[in-house]
């Protein structure tokens, strides 16, 4: 039976070819597109879900609460880990971890720089990094042990197994020998890097780390298998208090969130947790369903559109007593058959898209055919896709009257007509939200790349203090300074796109005592102010020819309404046990993503500091020459270090790489949306003006002109479109409103946009509705009227 309904299936698809290759279409289409989206949010979902013992990893981020304000991060202090390890039963396993830097490395005359960072001991007994050479108990437990890529041992020394017990010339300052050697990292790990050193090492090389009061690795911990995780979070919740002395106004919590969990809820707001990549993994799931049902919206209204046709064939099974049953089974089988064939294109689309998909989204997705969860998603969009575009036609087409049929009196409800055209306003609405989405989104890129920072980002290096460079930093400036084209060379301990680290040391007159508050700071060398091009709105620079400015500090505005100075230059401010005094005022520029507020900031002098980010200004136009310059001179005077440099402005945009990636996607969702809502659209006119054919004819012979006609067949499709621009305005203005407040400065959503979303939808609309609308104004009246 079924066999004989694909074979009548297959000849209405072969004799209706015009109408079954617009259903095929919109069908395929909204399946490739859903199949990448799934396909994307798998591979989100997959990110650290590798680790054997994750349900046992968990990450620690600070909750802080300050001057009424309570605020989040994932900055904790270097020392807590084993202090945790130590003090708490629970703790099975714990590691710091830093942030991750290229640094140099050197083995005879290779010099390459590898991505990695400082860990701590227990760090490969925790995370799922398998090694091939070493133990994950002698990894990491010496200051001169590293532990190295598969990649990193075959590019010095040619195999993991050559490469274990040799060593490496680290930054040209210390041999470290190589006590572990790691596979690579899988694409599916949020954290990649080439090598870990010793946490004893970055201790050893960081005195700053024995104060509790300083912020900046990421602190892991694994629980025991026995372990309760709400009793071990509630022992750890007031662990800082132990260390640093607390108020309740003003005290520090600890927190602890499920490993697996943080990439894609990284967010805070208000001290709490709230979302992150997440939003966007639910934002294109509703997306990939939302296409889908357009494509199966689509699929309904054509079919409805050729039900007159098919209605005497349904009359004349019934009479010879064919079952409601059978024709449903028919009718489904249809349209299992046309999204069979559908499917089948969405792969080969989906097969030929991945390449450009991969480059848009920066992932490495491909059709994971051996695996059965690719063939039950493929399984389950054919069975979910036919049922709900076929669902539809075969009930109402099995329910049709055979004795009204068979008269020629098919006439069909305004139950049947408001659903259909009540469709229509549903993938019409789901399309401008998708416009406003992407207009929204666009501005919001625009106006971060565009708004003012403070400092000048344009035609700005970096480029890193290592090597000989520390030593030799006064000969570098004063040799860049002769390059033509050079405005200004000063230096900074990180960079100004992002300082990360913070201090709630930082005392003045006045400060009550039991006052604990964070400071972002910043240790800079002399002519910073000049070469970042900052605004002073009080006071100066440091300068060489003030002897006291060892002991000086630059603040910017949101600090001095921290501090509370009503006149702050020449005012005593401490770090820590330095005093000094405050010499400049810096008008408040950005420091981080436009995620965050601005927060205070204080600057200090080092020009001996052994670490950080050399600031090269450049006069426009003459990038190519000065880069050529720098690189000389950075082989003269450092020569066992390759010369690296970024742009500031490539840096910056590196903060909004998610955001850049939905922003395109979002355009190109928006396109299909509108390309498969215009095929819903032309299925309805085709089916009215089916509806219609005689009434047309008639009106024509009665003397009724084409424009006429033309606007009593588009008129009323326009309106379906005003009213999905009525419903989803207001669900447009909602959603981007509230992704608008994630930013702690963005645009506006104007006006203009719902007014530009509107045009551009009744252009398209019009556009479409136009071909056919004149089609049926022009056909000629005899054969509209003849009963045939």
């Amino acid at each position: 039976m079924i066999k004989s309904y694909l074979k009548i299936a297959w000849r209405n698809f072969i004799k209706n070819k015009s109408h079954s290759f617009i259903n095929v279409s919109g069908l395929s289409v909204g399946l490739a597109c859903s199949l990448l989206i799934v396909l994307w949010v798998q591979d989100e979902r997959s990110i650290d879900a590798f680790h054997a013992n994750g349900k046992l990893l968990y990450q620690v981020y600070e909750r802080q609460s300050h001057d009424g304000k309570i605020e989040a991060s994932y900055l904790t202090q270097a020392l807590l880990a084993d202090e945790l390890k130590r003090r708490i039963p629970e703790v099975r396993y714990a590691s710091g971890l830093e942030q991750g830097h290229p640094l140099t490395f050197q083995s005879g005359d290779k010099i390459v720089k590898m991505e990695g960072t400082f860990a701590g001991a227990d760090f490969f007994r925790m995370f799922s990094y398998p090694l091939l050479q070493g133990t994950p108990e002698s990894a990491l437990n010496t200051p001169a042990g590293i532990a190295i890529s598969r990649k990193m041992a075959e590019l010095f020394f040619g195999s993991a197994e050559k490469a274990i017990g040799k060593s490496l010339r680290y930054e040209n300052k210390d041999n470290v020998q190589v006590t572990a050697v790691f596979e690579n990292l899988p694409a599916n790990s949020s954290r990649q890097f080439d090598f870990l050193r010793s946490w004893k090492a970055f201790v050893k090389e960081n005195a700053w780390v024995n104060n509790w009061g300083n912020f900046s690795p990421a602190t892991f911990l694994q629980l025991r298998a026995d372990a309760d995780p709400d009793k071990t979070a509630a022992k750890v919740k007031n662990f800082i208090s132990l260390y640093n002395s607390e108020t309740n106004s003003n005290h520090t919590e600890l927190y602890l969130q499920p490993y697996a969990e943080k990439y894609l809820n990284s967010t805070f707001k208000n001290g709490q947790i709230d979302g992150g990549r997440i939003v966007y993994v639910h934002l294109f799931s509703l997306a990939a369903i939302f296409i889908l049902l357009i494509a199966c919206a689509n699929f309904m209204n054509l079919a409805t559109a050729r039900s007159i046709k098919r209605s005497k064939e349904v009359g004349v099974r019934k009479v010879i007593g064919a079952a409601r049953s059978s024709l449903i089974v028919q009718f489904l089988s249809e349209a299992l058959l046309l999204t069979s064939i559908s499917i089948i294109i969405a792969v080969i689309l989906v097969i030929a898209l991945l390449p450009a998909f991969n480059n848009l989204t920066g992932k490495y997705l491909f059709l994971p055919v051996e695996q059965p969860v690719f063939w039950g998603t493929i399984s389950g969009m054919l069975l979910f896709t036919a049922i709900v575009a076929g669902s539809y036609p075969a009930f109402f087409l099995s329910s049709l009257n055979p004795v009204r049929v068979l008269k020629g009196s098919l006439i069909f409800g305004r139950g049947a007509t408001f659903f259909r055209k009540g469709l229509v306003v549903f993938q019409f609405s789901l399309s401008i939200i998708l416009i406003v989405g992407m207009i929204v989104i666009y501005r919001q890129m625009e106006y971060m790349q565009t708004k003012s920072l403070g400092y000048n980002r344009d035609n700005l290096l970096y480029i890193p203090i290592e090597g000989d460079l520390i030593k030799k930093y006064d000969l570098f400036k004063e040799e860049v300074g002769k390059i033509p084209g050079i405005q200004s060379v000063s230096k900074m301990k990180e960079s100004p796109t992002v300082i990360g680290h913070t201090k709630d040391d930082i005392g003045w007159v006045g400060k009550d005592p039991n006052l604990i508050t964070p400071f972002a700071d910043a240790t800079v060398g002399y002519d910073f102010v000049k070469t970042m091009k900052l605004k002073l709105k009080d006071g100066r620079d440091f300068s060489r020819n003030f002897s006291t400015d060892s002991v000086g500090y630059m603040v910017n505005e949101e600090a001095v309404k921290k501090i509370g100075y009503q006149n702050p230059v020449g005012q005593p401010l401490s770090w820590g046990s330095r005093q000094g005094k405050i010499i400049g005022v810096l008008k408040d520029f950005h420091f981080n993503s436009m995620h965050e507020a601005i927060e205070p900031l204080v600057i200090r002098l080092s020009e001996n500091q052994t670490w950080g980010t050399i600031l090269v200004r450049v006069e426009a136009g003459k990038t190519k020459q000065v880069i050529a310059a720098l690189e000389k001179i950075c082989k003269d005077l450092n020569p066992n270090f390759s010369f690296t440099y970024q742009f500031s402005d490539q840096e910056y945009s590196k903060l909004y790489n998610s955001e850049q990636v939905v922003s395109r996607l979002s355009g190109y969702f928006a396109f299909l949306a509108i390309f498969i809502s215009c095929m819903g659209l032309l299925g309805l006119i085709m089916f009215t003006a089916e509806q219609r054919v005689k009434e047309i004819g008639i009106r024509k012979i009665l003397g009724a002109s084409v424009s006429s006609l033309f606007t009593l067949l588009s008129s009323e499709f326009l309106v379906l479109v005003v009213i999905a621009l009525l419903v989803a305005s207001p669900i447009a203005w909602y959603a981007m409103n509230k992704w608008l407040q994630g930013f702690a400065y963005h645009t506006l959503i104007q006006w203009w946009v719902f007014a530009f979303s509107a045009g551009l939808i009744m252009l398209i609309a019009l556009a479409t509705v136009s071909f056919q609308a004149a089609r049926s104004a022009l056909i000629n009246p005899v054969k509209s009227l003849r009963n045939e």
